[in-house]
Formats: structure tokens, sequence, C-alpha cells
């Protein structure tokens, strides 16, 4: 049931009551006035209007544009009369108008309807009304105006503020519902596609020939579809002939993507093109933010890290990245199962002039103001720790100012 419900119900049953109160206002001093056969019509009209309309303000899309103003104009028609039907001393004195209390369930639908701006709006007619009633701004006039225009604007805000409320639980829901369709279909996918698919890709490469191939992509799928929905990260799409290194100049250099953006950039939307049949990728479960430009530094360095291993560990060599959000920094480690590294070759590498891991691995990590330790051991692989501090950009601008 809507917030606003319970609202059209009290105005509907206020109307009647108001409507029953004028009346008897009328009944208890008819002698008092001077011409009561006016009065009387527009009770009866009054009386009419309130019985007959009571559908029309049981629900906001019964209550419109075209009602409210008829509904207003009986209000003000009754105010504009009573100097017509009452007493020139009753209405000096401060009697009550014709529609008296009533006039206030008409600025109410107002303010239900169309928050504090309409009911603003009704209520200055109304007081308009009063005082061309009474002839001139006596005190309890204007203190029956001040409240009825602070009354109805005060509940239409708080109409207002309900509505708003409704709608964001009512996205909340929605999201929540969402959620738990999703893990519902993760948990099926899990039990079903992902492992046919892991199935595929071992025996693919068991039989080999073609099998390996079908297998290949079914490991390059099932990796896809896992990323999806576990984190809704779609990895870029690769063509039989991608390679680490490939992937890596999408996932850094592709403009408009991820790293384009003004604001922190979250790194596994940055790594998450890495993963393939061979390429394995760990992460946390929430966002890592790091500034635009040093989760393209961070993603770079992961491109030559695994396009090292596709050159030197070979083209079925495995890998795995491995992501840690720790309050300082952000760990990317990029570990391999190849033969190592032998003792001295980085050395010798530098002096040949071939500078892959000086500096787009470590070199970058340094102007960042973060460090890159590669650890190897000849037959047990290598590994690749990438640390970046949070103040990753600010470091990279002073080092570019030096």
């Amino acid at each position: 049931m809507s917030v606003e419900q319970p609202l059209w119900r009290a105005l509907t049953a206020y109307r009647v009551l108001a409507a029953v109160y004028a009346i008897g206002l009328f009944a208890t001093a008819h002698d008092e006035f001077v011409r009561p056969w006016i009065a009387v019509a527009y009770f009866a009209v009054l009386s009419a209007w309130t019985l007959a309309t009571l559908p029309r303000v049981a629900t906001a899309a019964s209550c419109t544009r075209r009602f409210l103003a008829a509904d207003l104009t009986v209000a003000l028609a009754g105010i504009l009369l009573t100097p017509l039907a009452d007493a020139p001393e009753r209405i000096q004195g401060g009697g009550p108008t014709l529609p008296s209390i009533w006039t206030a369930g008409s600025v109410l639908a107002f303010a239900i309807k169309g928050g504090w701006r309409w009911a603003a709006l009704a209520s200055t007619l109304v007081a308009a009304a009063n005082l061309v009633e009474r002839g001139s701004p006596a005190r309890d006039t204007v203190h029956n105006v001040i409240l009825v225009w602070v009354a109805s604007i005060a509940i239409g805000y708080v109409v207002e503020v309900a509505r708003a409320s409704e709608r964001t639980l009512a996205r909340a829901l929605e999201i929540e519902a969402a959620t738990r369709e999703r893990e519902r279909l993760a948990r099926d996918i899990h039990d079903g596609v992902l492992q046919v698919l892991a199935m595929v890709q071992r025996r693919g490469a068991v039989i080999g020939g073609e099998a390996a191939e079908l297998g290949r992509l079914a490991g390059e799928q099932e990796v896809a579809l896992r990323t999806l929905v576990s984190g809704g990260l779609v990895p870029v799409p690769r063509t039989s002939g991608d390679t680490a290194g490939g992937a890596a100049g999408g996932a850094a250099e592709e403009p408009g993507g991820p790293g384009d953006e003004d604001g922190p950039v979250d790194l596994r939307a940055l790594l998450a093109p890495y993963a393939s049949a061979r390429v394995g990728l760990a992460e946390p479960g929430a966002p890592v933010p790091l500034p635009p430009l040093a989760a393209r530094e961070v993603a770079a360095a992961v491109g030559a890290a695994l396009d090292n291993v596709r050159r030197h560990a070979g083209e079925h060599a495995r890998a795995w990245i491995l992501i840690e959000d720790e309050p300082d920094e952000v760990i990317v480690t990029v570990r391999d199962d190849g033969p190592g590294i032998p003792e001295g070759r980085l050395a010798q590498a530098e002096g040949e002039g071939r500078l892959g891991v000086a500096l787009s691995i470590r070199g970058r990590l340094r102007d960042l103001g973060g460090s890159a330790e590669l650890i190897s051991v000849p037959g047990q692989g290598t590994e690749v720790e990438l640390r970046v501090p949070r103040g990753a950009e600010d470091v990279r601008g002073k080092a570019e100012q030096r």
C-alpha cells in the first residue's frame, strides 16, 4: 500500500465531518443571517458535492487537477457568498464563513496531490478570498490564514518526503530481488554450465588436435562466464589468436575505457581482461579504487609481466594474478609455473639493452612511488609483486615535476 493512501482516507473522512460541522454552525445561528436562503442553497450544493466526490478523494489517480480546481472553486464561492448571507456584525465580529473548516480539506487535497507548491498556491487563494470577505486584514483572519498556509505547506512537504522515501524503498527492493535472482542463477551456472566447460577444457587438452582447440575456447568462456556471475566485470572479447600481451594492450590503452575516467578507477575492471584459460584472476569482492593514472600504469605493468611469461615460459605456461586491497596500498602479484629465470639473467639482459623488466615493470612502479619485486627460482616459476601506495598519482606528479 502506498504511504500516502492513509492520507487520502483521512481526507475523505475529514471532508464529510467538516461539511457536517459547517451545516451545524449555520443551524445554530440561522436566525442571525440576513439572507438565510443563500446559505441554505449553498449548503445544499456543498452537501451534494461532498458526497458525490468522495470517490474522487480516495486516491491520487482519481483526484485530478480539474477536480481540484472545481473543489477549490466551491470553497472560494462559499467564502465570497458569506457577506451576502450573513449579517455584517457577525462578519466583523469574526464569525465563520459558510464553508468554515471545510475549506481546509480542499487545500489539503492540493497538498497531498501536488506537494507543498500546490498547497502554497491553494492556501494563497483562500487567504485572498478571506481578506475580501472581511474587507480588512483583521487579526483573527490573519491568524487563520497563516495557520492554513503553514499547515498545508508542511503537509505537502511531508508528502513529498514520503513519496521520495517510497521510491527509494521500492528501488532497494528491486535491487534486492535482482541480487537474489542473480545469486540463484550463479549457483545454477556454477553447478551446471561452468563444470561442463571445465570438463570440456580438460578432456580437450587430453585428446589433442581439434578437441584441444575446442577445450581452449571452452576454458576462455568458462573464465568469462565466471567473471560475469561473480563480479559483473566482462573481459574484453578475444579471438583465437589473442595472447596475454594482446589483452594487456586492450585493457590499458583502449580509449574510453575505465582508465579515461576522472574519478577513482576500479583496478579489477582493468585487470579482468587479462583472465583467460591460462591466466587466473583472484580479486576482492569489493572495488579496488585507484587514481586513473596509477590504475593504468599498474595494468600496463601486469601486461608486461604476462608478456614475459608468454615469451620466456612458453605458450602453454599458466599464470595467476592476485589483487590484494590493503588500507595503505594495493598489492598485485603475478605468478607463473614456468622454468624460472636463471640467476644473473636479468642483469645480463639489462647489459644487452633489453630493459623490459627494468622499465616496463620496475620503472612504472618507481614513478608511482611504489615498488616491484621479482622472485624467481629455477624450475619453480617466477613471481612479480607490485606494490602501489594509495597516493600513487600524487607521487607520480611530483616525480614528473622533478
